[in-house]
């Protein structure tokens, strides 16, 4: 199942071109160490770990393939845990199945090719409930150590990725309370400190607008990456809830003084392995539902109580909790697992497909720079200005053939405390003697050319030159390319 899901994860890392998220990895990691912290002082602080990882790999080259390559391990990481994890739980059809689930949901394949940190948190969330049945299991040492150092992993994957650890607590009893809370205090370090700089750097985020309750009725396809296989799947996590908790109500038997059987799971010789039989079954319940549900309460929690922080892609680490649950509620059944599991797992493709192709589109992640190269037919002389400094790394990376002339460039390398790079501020004199000017910039053609979103479109029609065309690309925000010319 690791092999299927890193598999189909990567898949997708050559088809879908790099958006904007990505070459912002592309340009803090290919800066200095000295460079990267003077930028993490400024922006994106919280990701420096992630940066500092994606610095020494990207030496081997900067391939999308090589870039994206690294979440789909992690994709491929957290599905092997997921195997393990729920054969733990309920035994080995119900991992099989919650991996399998896993492996067909759109927003792996989007996340596991995806140059960021988000399938690194997802390996890391998963791999933090797997140390912790296993420290739970036979608390020792050992265990705990390796459970803190999962904590620590899950905070430096993704700072939001920390809304899952309150789920933990609910597992904490007399006998486990000193290492359980000694490991989080210790694992949490990481935490602590990127959090006060990602607080004190909460102005680079000022784009994301407040969100209420009525994100709740997005959540199934954010977790999923697709509606119809969202509702099916939580639906079966819910059933999958409500039967683990029986389960764990009839089967505090213990089995060799140390494990329990939990229900129909029995039957293909799995084994719930808890201490303390069915009720650690039953702790366990509120602990999937809670991994599930409260990253996102707690995210929206935090936006209306500090500052707006509320982004789908910050809750990716709950796939893991959906697909589990929902492999539970196969393998609770009696006698069908495997064919529920079959059906499940079709169904899911079927419902699933078109958005699967959606995401391993040229476009799939909404900032198609290779189309607005192909548009922009330059002719010698021809001019180009970016809407957005921050713009130019893609085109430099994708572009293969002439392009216009980049006259308001005033340096090779970004800013050290951001990812636009320095400009001429003098349009009109940087234009002179052009008469063509192509201007790039992300977002609709009404965001640049009605009001005054994208700055740079004014500049350039008072240096003289009026609008000759426009095109936008496929899905919001997109990129739009225009074509002026001079009057």
């Amino acid at each position: 199942m690791a092999l299927i899901a890193g598999a189909a994860a990567f898949s997708g890392t050559t088809a879908a071109t790099l958006n904007g998220d990505e070459l912002a990895t592309i340009s803090s990691a290919s800066r200095s160490l000295s460079g990267m912290w003077e930028l993490a002082q400024h922006i994106d602080g919280h990701f420096l770990p992630y940066y500092l990882f994606m610095h020494f790999w990207m030496k081997v080259g900067t391939a999308e393939l090589w870039l994206r390559l690294p979440s789909a391990v992690a994709i491929a990481v957290s599905a092997w845990l997921l195997v393990d994890l729920g054969r733990r739980l309920y035994g080995i059809r119900a991992g099989v199945v919650a991996a399998a689930i896993f492996a067909i949901l759109p927003s792996v394949s989007y996340y596991g090719a995806f140059a960021r940190s988000y399938a690194f948190a997802a390996a890391a969330v998963v791999f933090s409930f797997w140390a912790l049945h296993r420290a739970v299991e036979r608390s020792d040492g050992r265990r705990w150590a390796v459970y803190g150092v999962a904590v620590a992993l899950v905070c430096a994957t993704h700072l939001f990725a920390v809304l899952v650890l309150p789920a933990h607590l609910v597992l904490a009893r007399r006998a486990v309370v000193v290492p359980m809370f000694a490991a989080l205090a210790a694992g949490c370090v990481p935490a602590v400190v990127l959090g006060l700089v990602g607080y004190g750097e909460r102005h680079a985020i000022s784009w994301i607008p407040q969100r209420g309750p009525e994100v709740w009725l997005k959540f199934p396809k954010m977790a999923a990456g697709a509606t119809g296989l969202g509702v099916l799947l939580f639906t079966l996590a819910l059933a999958g809830a409500v039967l683990l908790w029986r389960a764990g109500n009839r089967g505090a038997t213990p089995r060799h003084g140390r494990s329990a059987r939990l229900g129909p799971a029995a039957s293909d010789g799995g084994t719930a392995d808890f201490g303390q039989g069915g009720v650690e079954s039953g702790r366990w319940v509120f602990v999937l539902v809670g991994w599930l549900v409260l990253p996102p309460l707690l995210l929206l929690a935090v936006s209306h109580l500090v500052t707006p922080v509320y982004v789908d892609r910050y809750l990716f680490v709950t796939a893991p909790a959906l697909a589990l649950l929902a492999g539970v509620a196969v393998a609770c059944l009696p006698r069908f697992q495997v064919a529920a599991g079959v059906v499940v797992v079709l169904l899911g493709c079927a419902l699933a497909f078109p958005d699967h192709v959606e995401v391993r589109e040229e476009n799939g992640r909404f900032e198609n720079i290779p189309w607005a190269l192909r548009v922009i037919r330059a002719e010698p002389d021809d001019a180009i200005v970016y809407g957005q400094s921050q713009l130019r790394t893609g085109f430099e990376y994708y572009a293969d053939s002439l392009m216009p002339v980049d006259v308001l460039k005033a340096g090779n390398a970004p800013s050290p405390d951001g990812f636009g790079y320095p400009e001429r501020t003098d349009v009109a004199a940087a234009l002179e003697k052009r008469d063509r000017v192509w201007v790039v910039w992300r977002g609709t053609k009404q965001s640049g050319l009605e009001g005054d979103a994208v700055p740079r479109v004014a500049e350039v029609e008072r240096a003289g030159y009026e609008l000759s065309s426009a095109k936008h690309s496929a899905d919001l925000p997109g990129l739009t390319v225009a074509l002026f010319t001079r009057r």
